[in-house]
């Protein structure tokens, strides 16, 4: 890492591939450290004096479009360029009492009904327990799938607890395992765009029953395709059953 570096950004949690970190890197002495944390924040205890700027949008784990949590460190105010624009000033935003223009009142809200639903469900320690306990079991279902069910990180130390990725054999089961789950209604099962595959998400408005139906649709799919497979086999090498 330069040590002469400005600052050093990261972001906490990738939906893409489904990778996170377990704790934050340690910059330069020095080097703030700059964290996206828009779709893990709230899901676990952070300890917010290891950070120069912490942000995040609020439209995945912390309630709807719209709004955009920033936690700036005040030293760290006064430093932005001479022709920042106003309304991306934080200093200017601190002035304003975060109003320098009409604030998303509706989606402030709502994410102030998340944070007194995460206190009266124990807390940012309940959330993050929660969190492992879900992705547990959807990677259980993986791991336990010879292979079948294929995540994109085999790395223990670095996969997600809040996107699980993976993929099938195939683009064709794959779509068939979209139309399954979506039939139960489990819906937004794609991978992105960019990649492909398959994603689950368990943000902190997913329980673990949810994480348990999904891990039992994962095993009976991968039954069902494997039997068929095994009878397929046997029909091609032998002309019966």
């Amino acid at each position: 890492m330069n040590p002469e570096a400005a600052y050093f950004y990261y972001c906490d949690n990738e939906t893409i591939s489904g990778v996170e970190f377990s704790h934050p890197p340690t910059p330069p002495e020095g080097v703030p450290l700059v964290c996206d944390m828009s779709s893990n924040i709230l899901s676990k205890p952070v300890d917010i004096s290891k950070y120069g700027v912490i942000f995040a949008g609020t439209q995945k784990n912390f309630g709807c479009a719209g709004c955009t949590l920033v936690i700036v460190r005040a030293d760290l105010l006064d430093r932005a360029l001479p022709f920042t624009p106003g309304f991306l000033s934080y200093a200017q935003q601190v002035k304003a009492g975060s109003m320098y223009n009409t604030p998303p009142t509706f989606s402030i809200y709502v994410a102030n009904l998340i944070c007194q639903w995460i206190q009266d469900n124990g807390g940012l320690k309940q959330m993050d327990a929660l969190s492992r306990q879900k992705s547990a079991v959807l990677y259980s279902a993986i791991d336990q799938s010879d292979g079948f069910y294929n995540r994109l990180h085999p790395k223990n130390a670095v996969r997600s607890r809040v996107n699980i990725v993976f993929r099938l054999p195939s683009k064709d089961l794959e779509n068939k395992w979209v139309e399954g789950a979506e039939a139960l209604g489990l819906q937004n099962v794609r991978g992105h765009r960019t990649v492909g595959g398959l994603r689950v998400s368990l943000y902190n408005a997913h329980t673990l029953e949810d994480a348990q139906i999904m891990a039992q649709y994962m095993l009976a799919f991968r039954l069902r395709y494997t039997q068929e497979e095994l009878q397929s086999n046997l029909c091609n090498g032998n002309g019966k059953i």
